[in-house]
């Protein structure tokens, strides 16, 4: 477990409080994780986000009428801090009862709260349903490599020496699984997605890709640490010219929570998937 995590108030019973408190934010530092993958803030090998949808997004307006919308929140990939999840979902829930002037002031509020919990700027998009249902659903780009024919029994913990590749035979392509799962660090209960795999390099065995992504499903880590380990794996295996990984993970109470890490600067595409 993240040693600040266990102070946080995931897997604990909580009161639910309706009126704006910010306080109950709670940052869970980088660091301590990067650690463990030999990474610091200073040598991250990556560029990235981490885009939270809530689906429960209301608050008042001035005369007492209620509003629901859809909130995006992008936070940095070098930000100092992650937000826990429940804390960031008792927060949101903390507007339900709060008024504000106008679409503009809640952004305002959001951006400031978040921005300071994460220790660098995040962004707000405070949508209508319209918008987003007029949007449609995303399909992931590239290959689904999840009807190869695969064998294995290890699922504890990312088995990064199942990984092979071809560095005789350099590719570019784009490759997608629905079968990463892994579970909390802290409750225990599992989170469910899936993962693409952008590059430019060693073509990359895709049997071996699979059963390497199906080695995290008893996997204790928060959701933007497999990722990174993903991509770091793959990293050092193919040396690629070019790498981007990304998950769209499924929601859970009103959150989705879908990291991008990439060598590239690039826009990422933030669409739902069916399973969101």
């Amino acid at each position: 477990m993240h040693p600040a995590a266990e102070h946080s108030p995931l897997g604990k019973s909580s009161e639910y409080i309706s009126t704006y408190t910010p306080s109950l934010l709670f940052p869970i530092p980088r660091a301590a994780k990067w650690a463990e993958l030999g990474l610091s803030a200073e040598t991250l090998p990556y560029r990235g986000v981490d885009f939270w949808n809530c689906f429960e997004l209301s608050w008042l307006l001035p005369s007492g009428k209620p509003v629901v919308a859809i909130g995006e929140f992008s936070i940095p990939a070098d930000s100092p801090n992650i937000i826990e999840s429940k804390s960031f979902k008792l927060y949101l829930n903390s507007l339900n009862q709060t008024p504000f002037a106008s679409v503009d002031a809640l952004v305002e509020c959001l951006t400031a709260d978040l921005s300071s919990a994460a220790g660098k700027p995040v962004g707000v998009k405070v949508r209508t349903l319209d918008d987003v249902q007029a949007q449609g659903l995303a399909a992931l780009p590239g290959i689904c490599i999840d009807g190869l024919d695969i064998a294995i029994n290890e699922y504890n913990q990312p088995q990064p020496g199942l990984l092979r590749c071809d560095p005789a035979r350099q590719v570019e392509e784009s490759v997608h699984s629905h079968l990463l799962k892994s579970n909390c660090p802290v409750t225990g209960q599992p989170d469910w997605g899936s993962v693409v795999v952008q590059y430019r390099g060693a073509a990359l065995d895709h049997g071996s890709l699979l059963s390497y992504l199906v080695s995290f499903r008893q996997h204790a880590d928060f959701h933007e640490q497999c990722v990174e380990r993903i991509f770091l794996d793959l990293q050092r295996l193919l040396q690629p010219h070019t790498l981007t990984v990304f998950a769209r993970y499924v929601r859970r109470g009103g959150l989705d929570i879908n990291p991008y890490r990439s060598t590239e600067a690039t826009a990422f595409d933030n669409r739902r998937l069916v399973r969101q």
